[in-house]
């Protein structure tokens, strides 16, 4: 008779504020550690974009239980809370939209690079040995896949839960194609394919436009063109890229926290 051992690992959530130079403001993060850490286990790291929405989630329970059966694994998340000038610091580095938002967007990558990583590898005071992942919600995951996809280096796995890939730099009412996504453009013009794997998410409910009257909303429509961008890129379903369409999913909080279980244990698999 086989038994299966189920681990029991309980997470701790610790909260620091970071003073940016970049950003000139104070950043607020929550840091949720699991208990136990010996440092010979592969240990990994994954920045959360709206850290004010993972606070709204019980993301401890999800993080123990993607804990269970990973007897070498620890996973570590940190969630950085956006700021009242959210709209302007996420984004696309150096692209604005036609409304001018995301000015601030290479300020943002500057602050998540040069200091929030290397506070939070001070504080974790151990080798990241394993994946360093990055994913955000809505504005949050268009700013996350930027920033990875321009710094593959870095990071391993992107996470976008319901993205902004409808951000354009023309309105809909000034002669707007589909070339004017911004997201979309950047990949299509980058040369190479960086090692790095992709978990894209959308709900059939996350809105009601359809500018191009095909009767699907805009958000899958985008979300499955940069799918698309990827795997002409050579990428390969389901290994490097994985697209999630949740039914009845909304642009909202309990839909992101019921599908991340499914992300964490895709994107840090044993």
């Amino acid at each position: 008779m086989k038994y299966t051992t189920i681990l029991s690992v309980k997470v701790n959530t610790s909260s620091f504020t970071i003073s940016s130079n970049y950003l000139k403001r104070e950043v607020e993060i929550d840091i949720y550690t699991p208990e136990g850490i010996l440092g010979n286990e592969k240990i990994e790291l994954l920045l959360l974009n709206d850290g004010q929405d993972v606070a709204k989630m019980d993301f401890s329970r999800i993080l123990e239980d993607a804990h269970h059966a990973k007897r070498n694994h620890r996973l570590i998340v940190v969630a950085i809370k956006a700021s009242a000038d959210r709209l302007m610091e996420y984004g696309v580095a150096g692209a604005p939209d036609f409304k001018g938002r995301g000015a601030k967007a290479n300020l943002y990558t500057d602050f998540v690079i040069k200091e929030l990583l290397p506070f939070v590898k001070k504080k974790i005071a151990m080798p990241i040995t394993g994946k360093v992942g990055f994913a955000g919600f809505s504005l949050g995951g268009l700013s996350a896949f930027d920033i990875a996809w321009n710094n593959p280096a870095t990071f391993d796995v992107v996470g976008v839960f319901s993205g902004a890939f409808w951000w354009r730099k023309t309105d809909l009412n000034d002669g707007y194609t589909d070339a004017d996504r911004i997201m979309h453009q950047q990949l299509e013009n980058t040369s190479g394919k960086p090692d790095m794997k992709f978990w894209l998410m959308t709900g059939t409910e996350d809105e009601k436009a359809d500018r191009n009257k095909n009767l699907i909303i805009d958000s899958i429509d985008d979300t499955i063109d940069v799918v698309k961008i990827l795997l002409n890129k050579g990428y390969k379903r389901p290994d490097h890229v994985f697209y999630y369409e949740k039914v009845g999913g909304k642009h909202d909080v309990p839909t992101w926290e019921g599908v991340m279980p499914a992300f964490l244990n895709w994107a840090f698999e044993v």
